[in-house]
């Protein structure tokens, strides 16, 4: 699921016919469902993606790329890979061409920020040696090589959408200190201004870092396996804070053995006043001193990310939690399958 920053929206469905007795004859059909700018509900259309046996697995995702544009790309399982484009609402989609084209000298309304694989050319994920920050374009999907990036060492991991303010982040390592990383730029890509995290020390290193942009401060969620204790997913070493944009961060929360939260379900939330939640793989935590403790609060688990139109929290495969403040929700129901 995605949004624009107008509202409106659009989900990738995967539908399944399975045959229990013979597994092999289940098939899957993929659709969309688009909510226009100013409709009051979703209207279903058709994609490009092929039919796909059940017993395969979902291969491809949705990424918005502004009102009424959004990109699909189909990892194919055995086949090829392969891209499509819609700029009217899923009306009507056309191929595009998975090569970068030329530079961006910045990142556009709609631009989403990602990677590509620089290193071997064409290399998967776990193969890649170095990778590069890329723009998806708005215009035509298409994939740009950003004009000017910060150093962060050979995978840098950006945010793929804006902050709030504006501000645009991404994650590495300092190629000075060999210390986990970020970098934010305030003018869509044009310049960027790196600082290091205090890391906690340890056996173990950051693998990447997530931030949070609140009304007051800025949190840096960074990411890792820890020292000691139960192996846990998604695993979280510390929660820096910033209170001067992200110039200097300050280690609010170093995760320990036991003590929780020590795993991270997307982003933190930032509130107001010292406010931050931790969505973590069992509940959510929440601190009202600026992370430095937590408490339970017996919401549940959930996954948080940012989009078009502000926080989005999905608690199971149908229920969803909007909200632009990090404080009140508001909650809405989409392909549930009692509906």
């Amino acid at each position: 699921m995605g949004f624009a920053a107008d509202g409106s929206g659009f989900v990738l469905l995967t539908q399944c016919v399975t045959d229990e007795a013979r597994p092999a004859n289940g098939f899957c059909r993929r659709q969309v469902a688009v909510l226009d700018r100013g409709a009051r509900s979703w209207a279903l259309r058709s994609t490009p993606l092929p039919e796909i046996p059940a017993t395969l697995g979902e291969s491809a995702g949705l990424t918005v790329l502004g009102s009424g544009r959004a990109l699909i790309e189909d990892g194919g399982g055995d086949g090829p890979e392969r891209t499509w484009f819609t700029r009217d609402g899923g009306r009507n989609w056309r191929a595009v061409d998975r090569r970068t084209a030329g530079t961006a000298p910045r990142i556009p309304d709609g631009g989403v920020l990602a990677t590509v694989c620089a290193a071997p050319a064409g290399a998967g994920p776990d193969e890649c040696a170095r990778e590069r920050l890329v723009v998806l374009s708005p215009e035509d999907g298409r994939r740009r090589a950003l004009a000017r990036v910060p150093q962060l060492g050979a995978h840098p991991r950006p945010a793929p959408v804006a902050e709030p303010d504006g501000s645009w982040w991404v994650s590495g390592v300092d190629p000075g200190s060999g210390r986990v990383a970020v970098a934010v730029s305030r003018d869509a890509g044009r310049s960027w201004a790196v600082s290091p995290l205090p890391s906690p020390g340890g056996r173990t290193s950051g693998r990447h870092v997530t931030v949070a942009v609140g009304p007051d401060a800025v949190y840096a969620a960074e990411l890792g396996e820890l020292d000691g204790g139960e192996p846990v997913k998604n695993p979280m070493r510390a929660l820096h804070r910033s209170l001067d944009g992200g110039r200097t961060w300050t280690r609010m929360w170093t995760t320990g053995p036991v003590r929780e939260p020590r795993t991270l379900q997307g982003m933190p939330v930032p509130g107001p006043g010292g406010r931050v939640t931790v969505p973590a793989e069992l509940s959510a935590y929440a601190s009202t001193d600026g992370g430095r403790s937590f408490r339970e609060t017996g919401d549940g688990t959930s996954w948080v990310r940012r989009t078009g139109i502000g926080l989005l929290r999905e608690a199971n495969s149908c229920q969803f939690r909007s909200s632009r403040d990090g404080v009140r929700w508001s909650e809405f129901l989409l392909a549930c399958e009692d509906d």
